[in-house]
């Protein structure tokens, strides 16, 4: 469901809970708060400094600006409050992955196990498929071997894992636990919702 809304400048996306949006600088604090969860950063190399998750808002915004498409803040309707992101994105530090795009997610640990993250990938999904949204071909997603929750929600999505495809991240040190990642393919042709 694609929603128009004149205080947020689109694409604005939508479930019967949640409201995928752009950024306001009223999400920069629980973002923080979101991003300095050891428990939520378990599987990134570190946690988050306030200064460093304002930045990240700011590099996801300049997508928007870009693309046309990004992160999406996803706002729960009932409470407006703010539970993560899901959305879309170039993976521009992996050379192997140069013109694909990503779709991603990260939610605070006291919205897990609802289905949001279910919930709000499957509306972006059809945003990436749509002719009227981003007319991809084809979605990529990829995280560290440790992160059984999102391969989880991969699976969910119809996504496919082939291991030949699995590569150690470049920007992580050699011996780390998080440097084996798997990735994950959809195609357009194989989308749930797709032609």
């Amino acid at each position: 469901m694609h929603e128009r809304r004149d205080d947020l400048p689109g694409p604005v996306l939508g479930t019967p809970r949640l409201l995928l949006r752009r950024w306001r600088d009223d999400d920069r604090g629980p973002f923080a708060a979101l991003n300095a969860d050891p428990v939520v950063m378990e599987h990134f190399p570190a946690t988050l400094s306030r200064e460093r998750s304002d930045a990240a808002v700011e590099r996801i915004e300049a997508a928007f600006e870009r693309d046309g498409w990004g992160l999406w803040a996803v706002e729960r309707r009932d409470d407006r409050t703010l539970l993560g992101f899901t959305g879309l994105s170039r993976p521009g530090q992996l050379p192997h992955l140069a013109g694909q795009v990503e779709i991603g997610w990260r939610f605070a640990a006291h919205a897990w196990g609802q289905g949001y993250a279910t919930e709000a990938a499957r509306e972006v999904l059809r945003f990436a498929f749509a002719r009227d949204g981003a007319d991809l071909d084809a979605i990529v997603s990829f995280t560290a071997v440790t992160n059984e929750r999102s391969q989880a929600l991969m699976h969910r999505l119809g996504m496919t894992h082939d291991p030949a495809d699995d590569f150690a991240h470049p920007a992580l040190p050699v011996g780390s636990r998080l440097r084996p990642h798997v990735l994950y393919r959809l195609h357009r042709r194989a989308a749930p919702d797709g032609p």
